[in-house]
């Protein structure tokens, strides 16, 4: 029953969603580069709710978040391409450190097999081999470009954004999972837009590729989460991935599990969104 209760609440949530948007602040929003959908501030329930997860996904706690928005697609091949061509991709003062990635570093870009941005018909698929840094450095460059504040999400935005005003279910749209829901355990990425929307009009919000967060990775991170705005441990050797991937079971696209890997990391199933802040008072 609670399965079937919380699938259906999704066609009711999109009206719910267009009518707590503060005045000012649009639903959807694009600056030029892609369309980024809005997530009301409020509280949510983070963690696993079923206690059949890992330990690092509890204990639920509270997590109460100011409104922000978030990118509708998966970063893009065709996006990536903008910033890649760009004179700003090789200015130190985007990237961290200043450590410029040499753009012959992301091997998936030639690779047909893996719809590398350089090949044809690639635009719409998401771009792979971005490591930590990377997308950290397009989310600068953008901020840039449009005057706006872009960065990765935090991981607690990453799941209030997953869960699309549900609180309680495993995955964005109830408590199943089938290949007709998400893109997983295949060898394949598919074009952005290929899978339904969750409750706030995200797609391939899991499946697909994992995503980068900005938060350093702890196992016992939730022990001591503030409750508000968490911004996840100050130091440590891996960043939180989430979502899942093309390679990944059913359970680890659970909205709640927590993935992680050294910030360096470039692969075949790993991209980002991102987020940008509100600049409206709500």
């Amino acid at each position: 029953m609670r399965r079937v209760m919380a699938a259906a609440a999704v066609s009711l949530l999109g009206a719910w969603i267009v009518a707590s948007a503060p005045a000012g602040a649009p639903t959807v929003v694009n600056d030029g580069h892609g369309e980024l959908v809005f997530v009301p501030a409020g509280a949510f329930k983070m963690g696993d709710n079923f206690g059949d997860g890992d330990p690092r996904e509890r204990p639920v706690h509270i997590v109460e978040l100011d409104a922000f928005y978030i990118g509708k697609y998966e970063m893009t091949n065709g996006e990536w391409k903008t910033f890649r061509d760009d004179p700003g991709y090789d200015d130190a003062k985007f990237w961290p450190g200043g450590r410029v990635a040499a753009k012959d570093q992301i091997p998936y870009w030639t690779q047909a097999n893996n719809h590398g941005g350089a090949t044809p018909g690639s635009d719409n698929y998401p771009v792979l081999g971005v490591n930590w840094d990377s997308a950290v450095a397009y989310c600068n460059w953008l901020s840039a470009k449009t005057g706006k504040t872009y960065r990765l999400p935090t991981e607690a935005e990453w799941e209030k954004a997953a869960r699309g005003g549900l609180d309680g279910c495993d995955y964005p749209w109830g408590d199943s999972i089938d290949a007709s829901l998400a893109n997983y355990d295949t060898r394949d990425t598919c074009r952005v837009r290929s899978f339904a929307a969750n409750g706030y009009g995200l797609h391939e919000i899991v499946g697909n590729v994992w995503e980068w967060c900005a938060d350093w990775y702890a196992a016992d991170a939730y022990a001591s989460s503030p409750r508000r705005s968490p911004r996840g441990p100050a130091g440590g050797s891996d960043k939180v991935l989430r979502g899942g991937s093309i390679d990944g079971s059913a359970r680890t696209l659970r909205i709640s599990y927590r993935h992680w890997t050294a910030p360096q990391r470039r692969s075949s199933d790993i991209g980002f969104r991102c987020v940008r802040d509100v600049n409206v008072a709500p």
